[in-house]
């Protein structure tokens, strides 16, 4: 759920957050005079620098960070080869608000830890309602 690329965040904006626009561009960088700076603070430009694993889990209706965020460094880290394992919730915003997708996404995070650090996991069973769709 965390931006990749601050120019796609900024630019994505729902029309009805415009008064967070200032915010942003105070706190973040202003699009129409800092666009090199918001770039060089953005994970996606430095995707092919990631030296570590990565696991991205994505509420499909977030509408603070789409889910064109998570996909811009997804397919940047496949591209260049390096691990990375998406879960996109269809049903989810920002956060997971239902049970069943909370568990599915917990399950999916120890295999993922486990794997990574050598260490246990139970795997994963039937989590009936979930909408995670594991990529």
């Amino acid at each position: 759920m965390g931006p990749s690329n601050l120019i796609t965040l900024i630019e994505t904006i729902p029309p009805y957050w415009e008064p967070l626009k200032a915010m942003l561009s105070h706190r973040v960088g202003n699009l129409e005079t800092e666009e090199e700076f918001l770039k060089s603070r953005s994970p996606l430009f430095f995707a092919d620098r990631i030296q570590k694993p990565l696991l991205i889990g994505q509420g499909a209706n977030d509408p603070r960070v789409k889910q064109s965020e998570s996909d811009q460094i997804v397919n940047a880290m496949q591209q260049a080869g390096l691990p990375v394992q998406y879960a996109l919730y269809t049903d989810e915003g920002h956060g997971f608000a239902r049970p069943e997708n909370r568990l599915h996404f917990f399950a999916i995070a120890e295999e993922f830890l486990a794997k990574y650090l050598d260490g246990r996991f139970e795997p994963l069973a039937d989590i009936p309602g979930h909408s995670g769709i594991v990529k």
